[in-house]
Parts: C-alpha cells; sequence; structure tokens
C-alpha cells in the first residue's frame, strides 16, 4: 500500500486498528464472537442504567414541578438551566466524554422536564 505524506496509507484516515477496508491492521487479533457478545451485553446494560436513571430523575422534575407550582414559582428558570448545563459539561471534559454530545443531551433532558412540569395542573400527583 503507498504511504502518503503524513505516513499513513490511503483509506486507513488515521485508524491504528483497522486497514483501508475495514481490516484489522497487522499484529492485531480479530476480537472473538464471544467477546462482541459480552460487550455488546454490556452496553445493553449501560442502556438499562441510563432508563432507569431517567425515570428516576423524571420522578424528582415531577416533586419540583410540585414545590415550584406550592410556591408560585414559574416553570423555566434560565438560570438554574443554564447552570446545570455548566456543570454537566464541566464533568464531561474531566471524564473526557465528548462535551457537545452532553451537551445536547442535557438539553434535551431539561427541555422534557420544562414540558412535564409546564403540562400539570396545580396538584398534581
Amino acid at each position: 500500500m503507498p504511504v502518503t505524506e503524513g505516513g499513513v496509507g490511503e483509506g486507513w484516515a488515521g485508524n491504528d486498528d483497522f486497514g483501508p477496508e475495514g481490516d484489522r491492521a497487522p499484529g492485531h487479533d480479530e476480537p472473538s464472537t464471544a467477546e462482541l457478545d459480552a460487550l455488546r451485553d454490556r452496553i445493553s446494560q449501560v442502556d438499562d442504567e441510563l432508563i432507569r436513571l431517567l425515570g428516576e430523575r423524571r420522578e424528582l422534575v415531577v416533586r419540583i414541578g410540585r414545590e415550584k407550582a406550592r410556591m408560585g414559582l414559574p416553570v423555566m428558570d434560565p438560570g438554574r438551566e443554564a447552570a446545570v448545563v455548566r456543570k454537566v459539561a464541566r464533568r464531561a471534559r474531566e471524564s473526557n466524554v465528548d462535551e457537545e454530545l452532553v451537551r445536547d443531551v442535557i438539553w434535551r433532558i431539561i427541555a422534557s422536564a420544562r414540558a412535564e412540569q409546564e403540562h400539570r395542573p396545580l396538584g398534581w400527583p
């Protein structure tokens, strides 16, 4: 395979594990089917935990909504929302997680929480 100026063969796109057609690079063992299955099972477990945590967060949102209604506070609190986004973005950076992805996800979660609170009548369960 010809080597380009950057020292990487064309088609490799800088990936150290795979060759131009997705073939494993020399010296890298093929993952076993059992290993892939185990990794996929673990991803499913993580997905289940994410769903559980989203449900727990929703329950807290409902409780906060009740308190806001009781106290006569508005549903939307832009300062609080921005602070939450800044905090999770910082934690993402510290954890070497894609900050933009985390920002996008938390904004979507916040929008869902706000909608949940806006569509509940006073004294909601």
